[in-house]
């Protein structure tokens, strides 16, 4: 199966409706769009899955546990299961891609 999707065309809802931002599950990962008005901050979330967040337009500050790192048009971040918390002082909109980390194996002890 193959889609395409306009990302610039995609409706973005509120944090409070942050599930309708979902455009796409598939097996192990799923994407959305984040879009943050000027000023607005996302609270912190524990991500437990692996993110990608590609900026499509403005400017963000994402803070990924206690590092903090600033994306704009074109940049992209890559982050292992993390605190994640961002905000925009321009407003800015995120392609954002979630892996799912596969579970650790047990040992044998």
């Amino acid at each position: 199966m193959a889609e395409v999707f306009d990302l610039t065309a995609l409706p973005a809802y509120p944090w409070a409706e942050r599930q309708k931002n979902v455009f796409f599950t598939g097996r192990g990962f799923k994407t959305r769009i984040v879009e943050l008005a000027p000023g607005e901050t996302q609270p912190s979330c524990r991500m437990e899955s692996s993110v990608i967040f590609v900026a499509l337009s403005g400017e963000v500050r994402v803070r990924v546990d206690d590092s903090e790192f600033a994306l704009d048009e074109g940049k992209c971040l890559v982050t292992a299961p993390a605190t994640i918390e961002m905000n925009s002082p321009q407003g800015a909109r995120l392609l954002g891609i979630q892996i799912a980390v596969p579970a650790a194996r047990e040992q044998p002890v």
